[in-house]
């Protein structure tokens, strides 16, 4: 911890000097020349009387909170971005689950007509066996064909 006496005795604060620093550590704007500050946000306004130290400091915390805030809006639009990124994916998905029950249906439908097929086939095969052998037992009785 620094001891007060190591702290220069001054009795008036150099206000020029602090005004000087004050306005060194100030962001250096994006575009314009160093020095040369934005104009300030639409929502905030200079009260009258109020001291150059206070003007200085208050301009600073809010280019600081307007360029929080502007870092803020960007990242909604980085959310809209992402949003629509994801609208995009769930058309996809939604497109593909569609494609999905019709190829369902199609193997429904495909499953159906061979079952049917089958079946028909099996009792095909029933009558031509219940046929032989109607003819096998008239053949064996004597009967032969009328």
């Amino acid at each position: 911890m620094a001891n007060v006496e190591q702290f220069p005795k001054s009795k008036s604060l150099d206000l020029a000097k602090l005004e000087a620093d004050v306005t060194a550590n100030l962001p250096v704007p994006a575009k314009g020349t160093p020095g040369q500050a934005e104009p300030l946000p639409s929502y905030v306004e200079h009260q009258k009387g109020v001291p150059r130290v206070g003007v200085l400091s208050a301009e600073a915390v809010v280019r600081d909170y307007e360029a929080a805030a502007k870092e803020i809006e960007a990242m909604g639009a980085e959310l809209i971005s992402a949003a629509k990124k994801c609208e995009a994916m769930t058309a996809e998905v939604h497109n593909a689950i569609a494609y999905m029950r019709d190829t369902a249906a199609a193997y429904r439908e495909e499953a159906k007509k061979i079952f049917k097929r089958i079946e028909d086939c099996a009792m095909f095969t029933e009558d031509v066996r219940k046929t032989c052998e109607s003819v096998k037992r008239r053949m064996m009785d004597g009967g032969g064909p009328a």
